[in-house]
């Protein structure tokens, strides 16, 4: 089985003093990177929110479900890698959401390739998701690696979750869809 990790979404602005902070972000950025150490992965890649202009995703007055305020905006110091995360092991960043919402990190490319078609080139067949935030983007992408084929898991300990609410819908969908849950969340 080659496996690889998927760091979802671990930015500046999803963690505390951005704009769109998620309690525990920067903490969870800090854990990612001891876990890498030690885990022996056969790759880590990395997701990010990268908004140019994403339409009614944004919001002035945001519902905190389907838009928000703004965030992740290119140009901008709240789009980059948490600097707790060690981007020395991460083979690829797979940028999202340019010009529209966007919560996988499926739905991201690096160098004009879709995450799915470079985890499949290296052979990968099981993945690991982590980051930010598990009861949105880190649940998306989970869904959609599952449904693309590889043997996925969310190691929770390794992400940060928005609220309780969302969280407890997010990981009845998961385990649902066949997503294996490891550890619990951590929750503002």
């Amino acid at each position: 089985m080659t496996r690889a990790l998927i760091v979802v979404d671990v930015q500046n602005d999803f963690c505390e003093g951005g704009s769109l902070a998620v309690a525990g972000g920067a903490a969870v950025a800090a854990a990612i990177t001891e876990h890498v150490r030690t885990a022996g992965y056969d790759h880590v890649v990395a997701t990010r929110d990268h908004h140019v202009d994403p339409g009614a995703h944004f919001a002035e007055a945001p519902d905190f479900v389907e838009t928000w305020p703004p965030h992740c905006v290119v140009g901008t110091g709240g789009v980059e890698l948490h600097p707790a995360l060690d981007r020395g092991p991460l083979e690829a960043v797979f940028d999202k959401g340019e010009h529209a919402a966007a919560y996988s990190g499926f739905e991201g490319v690096a160098d004009g390739v879709g995450l799915a078609d470079w985890l499949r080139g290296r052979g990968v067949d099981a993945v690991d998701v982590v980051g930010i935030a598990t009861d949105h983007c880190v649940r998306a992408t989970a869904l959609d690696a599952v449904a693309a084929g590889f043997t996925t898991r969310v190691l929770l300990p390794l992400t940060a979750a928005v609220a309780e609410g969302t969280v407890a819908a997010a990981l009845d969908q998961l385990r649902t869809a066949g997503v294996g849950l490891e550890g619990s969340p951590r929750t503002a």
